[in-house]
């Protein structure tokens, strides 16, 4: 999963994630079933807190794209393709 981040243009950088994902989802680069990256390794990749890695999370999941299955990590859910792309 790739996404870039920046600190320039003033976006939160939770809000950045969840709009890449978002993206990522609704162009078919990212499938129902497909499992994201775990908060912390995608937040060392990114060189920014768990925390903001985790709030990104919790947005997706609230919108129905993404649910978490307790110990087994974060996946994208049945229902976020079309959710995606109506957004």
């Amino acid at each position: 999963m790739q996404i870039q981040i920046t600190t320039r243009d003033g976006v939160p950088i939770y809000v950045q994630i969840v709009q890449q994902v978002k993206l990522l989802i609704a162009s078919g680069r990212l499938n129902p079933g497909d499992e994201l990256p775990a908060i912390r390794a995608l937040a060392e990749r990114l060189v920014i807190n768990p925390n903001t890695v985790a709030r990104a999370y919790r947005e997706l999941e609230v919108a129905g794209l993404v649910e978490k299955r307790r110990t087994t990590g974060t996946f994208v859910s049945d229902q976020a393709v079309p959710l995606a792309k109506q957004e």
